[in-house]
């Protein structure tokens, strides 16, 4: 028999299909069964299948297949042995015990009376009701108790698997207290004991297992409206090294915070890793390690396995879905961007994010010391991927603001890497990405000895060594600036090259500061030093936002000096009354909302938009485009 009725539930419409047997399932490999499916919708629509048992009459009850009490034992658990196969069944309604524990309908005790009635969930939960609002207050209640800061990130992550809205809500009404929790610093110590803290697992595995057969995983997330994706290798974990598979951190990290920061709905989002084996010998030898034990692939072999990832994803999900490359290795990181620039919609935030984070607080720090970016000069501790994608906008931004050619805006950034200043007379044995900064002045190896030659009045730290700006270094950085701006951008805080109090004793107060890593405000001289942090997250979410609402097909330079001018304007006299050359994070939807308008308006300008037609009003339709996380009412 088959019938249609409408789900008391969800409100989508079912087919139910009654096939009535005398017998029930016994064990696993028995012919017929008395089952029906009810076909779900999709899942953004309802996320449940519900299987149920019909009886022609009151011969249902098998003798074989039941167990105490006349309970039928309809899946064969019962008679099921270790060298038996059974079939995983799942019997998943989008009501009751199941209700309560998926993470993207479950409300807690937020559930009504009404909705406790509708929902079967009388007995379930304790009598009591607790409003979200009472929620995030009990739960904040409960973080502030914890000491470690790691046992906060798991709590976090708990909550995120059983309550999506509540773990969403939480993050965006206490951002600046919980920014740090679920991403740096924290979450470097998170990867590093991954294998350890290991519950259930987040974003997909794609491994050298999978070769061949990449498009066959994708198709097993569950969401198919797929918007953004982050994707790592792990090879280069923010400044700790190699950390394998256990690099998911970052992914899950950062998808986080697009949804928290920048509004994109979290079924719209996909953490990746690519595990291609770890050269880290700590982890190959860690019987918790939970990825591939083996060398990395290189060579043809891992640009086969990127190549086959790449089509995958463009035939899964399309055009325009964002892939957002996180902490590859310099020698893969800049090859990749500039293959796959070409043909996918593709983000690189260590190279990109990073620099239009740092440009745009540069352009902010101006207003304080005053004068024209071109007639700053610029010095960098780092040549990696940060260090030489902040100095190629930095000076794309000088060229649009001159209209000189980029190669002589370049000769005002002197970089320095783990062998000294880049210089002409290094030029053949420096990588490709390293050579546009090689310039003609004498080598000089130590940092102490080339601010003294240079005569910076910008420096800025992205080696991921920490304590390289000494006090040697930043009281010469104050001797030849009234206010050095002095950018340690290493994370996490370990790495940082000072901390915000040495910058602020070390150059008398005068200091203009920003770290990768948060600080702590700074007393000194009874006056209040207000730390800012040149945070990746002020940026890609909005980026990311405003690339999705205006159909971006490709990401081009301008749309990330678009983003900086954003971030700039967002910086009040208040601001820079405390020293700050960013907005506080509390703010940071409204800010993210302008970026991604001006990231938007850009796209259309440049015609790159496919969104058509264009919206008046880009930030109220970026607004209005935003994910809330506040509890929907069921029937």
């Amino acid at each position: 028999m088959l019938s249609l009725d409408r789900s008391p539930f969800l409100g989508e419409d079912r087919i139910r299909i009654y096939l009535p047997q005398r017998k029930p399932i016994a064990a696993a490999g028995a012919k017929k069964a008395s089952v029906v499916c009810i076909a779900a919708g999709e899942r953004r629509k309802a996320r449940s299948t519900e299987l149920v048992l019909e009886s022609a009459g009151a011969e249902m009850m098998d003798p074989k297949s039941a167990v105490g009490g006349g309970v039928q034992d309809v899946y064969g658990e019962d008679f099921a042995t270790v060298d038996q196969l059974v079939t995983p069944w799942s019997l998943a309604v989008a009501s009751g015990y199941t209700l309560l524990r998926d993470p993207h309908y479950n409300k807690g005790l937020a559930f009504t009376e009404k909705e406790r009635d509708a929902h079967f969930l009388r007995g379930l939960l304790p009598p009591s009701y607790l409003s979200q609002e009472l929620q995030v207050k009990k739960l904040m209640e409960i973080l502030r108790l914890y000491q470690v800061p790691l046992q906060r990130y798991m709590s976090m992550m708990d909550l995120q698997e059983r309550n999506e809205r509540l773990f969403y809500k939480l993050l965006i009404d206490n951002v600046e207290e919980l920014l740090p929790v679920v991403y740096t610093p924290t979450v470097g110590e998170a990867c590093q004991k991954y294998g350890s803290i290991f519950r259930r697992p987040q974003g997909l595995f794609i491994s050298l297992k999978e070769k061949g057969r990449f498009l066959e995983v994708l198709r097993n997330w569950p969401e198919k409206a797929i918007q953004v994706i982050v994707v790592t290798d792990g090879e280069r974990i923010l400044g700790l090294g190699d950390l394998g598979c256990q690099g998911m951190g970052i992914p899950v990290g950062k998808l986080s915070l697009y949804t928290a920061l920048g509004g994109l709905r979290p079924s719209a989002c996909l953490p990746i890793t690519i595990d291609v084996g770890t050269n880290n010998e700590k982890l190959l030898s860690d019987e918790f390690y939970i990825g591939l034990r083996q060398k990395r692939a290189t060579g043809e072999e891992y640009a086969e396995l990127i190549e086959e990832f790449m089509n995958a994803v463009k035939q899964s999900y399309g055009e325009k879905v964002l892939i957002q490359f996180e902490d590859f290795a310099n020698h893969n990181a800049f090859d990749l961007l500039e293959k796959y620039s070409k043909t996918h919609l593709v983000f690189n935030d260590d190279i990109q994010g990073t620099a239009s984070v740092v440009l745009a607080g540069v352009v902010a720090a101006l207003k304080l010391v005053g004068g024209k970016l071109s007639e700053h000069t610029f010095l960098f501790l780092g040549a990696g991927e940060a260090g030489t994608g902040i100095a190629e906008l930095i000076a794309l931004e000088m060229s649009k603001q001159t209209g000189s050619p980029i190669e002589d805006c370049r000769r005002r950034i002197w970089l320095v890497d783990s062998k000294g200043l880049i210089v002409e007379s290094r030029f053949e044995n420096l990588q490709a990405f390293k050579k546009p900064w090689a310039h003609e002045h004498e080598f000089v190896k130590d940092l102490p000895e080339v601010v003294k030659a240079i005569k910076p009045t910008v420096l800025i730290g992205s080696s991921g060594v920490g304590r390289t700006f000494t006090q040697e270094v930043v009281e010469t950085m104050a001797s030849l600036n009234e206010k050095p701006i002095i950018l340690a951008l290493s994370n996490p805080t370990s790495q940082s090259e000072c901390t915000a109090e040495e910058a602020y004793a070390w150059s008398e107060g005068r200091a203009i500061f920003a770290s990768g890593s948060p600080f702590d405000p700074v007393e000194y001289e009874g006056k209040t030093l207000v730390p800012g942090q040149a945070n990746n997250a002020y940026i890609f979410p909005g980026f990311g936002l405003g690339l999705i609402i205006s159909g971006a097909i490709r990401v081009h330079d301008d749309l990330l000096l678009a983003a900086s001018e954003a971030l700039a304007e967002q910086v009040t006299e208040e601001n820079f009354e405390q020293g700050l050359i960013y907005p506080p994070f509390k703010n940071i939807r409204k800010i993210s909302a302008q970026i991604a308008a001006k990231v938007a308006s850009k796209a259309y300008e440049l015609g790159l938009a496919s969104h058509l037609p264009r919206p008046e009003n880009l930030v109220k339709y970026a607004e209005s485009c935003m994910y809330s996380p506040v509890y929907h009412h069921y029937r």
